[in-house]
């Protein structure tokens, strides 16, 4: 009999700890709990902390996250304004502020995840086509850039090295994305807290075209350089011709000066030297007559000339009379 009722009072004790532990239930504070009967909520959401009661065996708790949630999309092809086809992806952050709708609309974490690409990718691919790649990449909109020192004022009126002006720039197409998909989301009880461009960037089909455009800008940069080098190069040689010709010629001339003066120098002295009798000037057209003949004949020259003439009469001996010797005589 003994053994029978502490059987039943066991037996009881363990019928009021189940009825208990399916009937209490504790909410921690990163969660909301939404109690559903036979699959139909029940009630208020609990998001309060602590412990509660529901009706045991047929009343089920299903958890909400409380906490803010993430959300990074896929990196998906999109074409801008401009028909330039980048690649965009994205990052946003959300959370639940109903949970009874969101239960009711989405169930679960993963069902709203993929209500949030189709709505974000869908506002994001929207937003980017109204808007040039200029704008989806700039964030600044009055941005002076850096000029290299470099860039001349010609380079710059063809756009080399200058920022093409922006209207709205990346924060204010975040921000069109941001309000168009938190109306969407909001019928979910979801509330979209933000979202940003993680990552933007060309496509495949597109980076041959701008770093066709890069390399061009750079060639002509280079050009530049190429032709103000050629055009110092060629000045730099001008000048070695012109200083060169200006040496050579103020050389000629001082040699010629110098020559000259010799020249009248050397006449000066044969003059005082042979003009001091008639027998020195004699002796004089002997030699200058035998000099010449060292520049007049060669081992191959071959003249026809009369042994009388003046060049040749120092050969047939010396009875011929200087034409000055003549003069005197005729004078005696």
């Amino acid at each position: 009999m003994k053994v029978k009722t502490v059987a039943v009072a066991v037996a009881l004790i363990s019928v009021v700890t189940l009825v208990l532990y399916s009937a209490l239930y504790t909410v921690d504070e990163v969660d909301q709990v939404i109690i559903t009967q036979f699959g139909k909520p029940v009630g208020s959401p609990v998001v309060t902390p602590g412990l509660n009661i529901k009706v045991p065996f047929i009343q089920k708790i299903n958890v909400v996250e409380k906490r803010v949630l993430e959300w990074d999309g896929a990196p998906s092809d999109m074409p801008t304004k401009d028909k330039l086809y980048i690649s965009v992806e994205l990052f946003a952050r959300w959370r639940i502020v109903d949970p009874l709708q969101y239960y009711l609309r989405l169930r679960d974490e993963r069902s709203a995840q993929s209500r949030l690409d189709d709505i974000l990718g869908s506002e994001t691919r929207n937003a980017i086509a109204k808007d040039e790649l200029i704008e989806v990449i700039r964030t600044t909109k009055d941005r002076v850039p850096v000029r290299d020192g470099l860039i001349s004022d010609m380079e710059e009126t063809i756009k080399i090295g200058t920022l093409v002006p922006i209207y709205k720039g990346r924060k204010r197409v975040e921000e069109e994305i941001f309000a168009a998909a938190a109306q969407k989301i909001q019928v979910f009880g979801i509330e979209l807290l933000d979202i940003r461009f993680k990552r933007i960037n060309y496509n495949e089909s597109v980076r041959p075209k701008i770093y066709e455009r890069m390399i061009s800008e750079r060639r002509q940069i280079a050009e530049r350089f190429l032709s103000e080098g050629n055009g110092e190069s060629a000045r730099i040689r001008g000048d070695r011709v012109r200083d060169l010709d200006k040496i050579q010629s103020e050389a000629y001339r001082e040699v010629e000066e110098i020559r000259g003066a010799a020249d009248a120098k050397a006449a000066e002295i044969y003059s005082r030297a042979y003009n001091q009798s008639d027998e020195a000037v004699e002796f004089f057209e002997f030699v200058r007559t035998l000099r010449s003949y060292d520049s007049v004949f060669s081992e191959n020259t071959s003249v026809i000339l009369s042994t009388d003439g003046a060049l040749f009469r120092f050969l047939n001996g010396f009875e011929t009379i200087s034409p000055q010797k003549e003069t005197n005589q005729s004078e005696d």
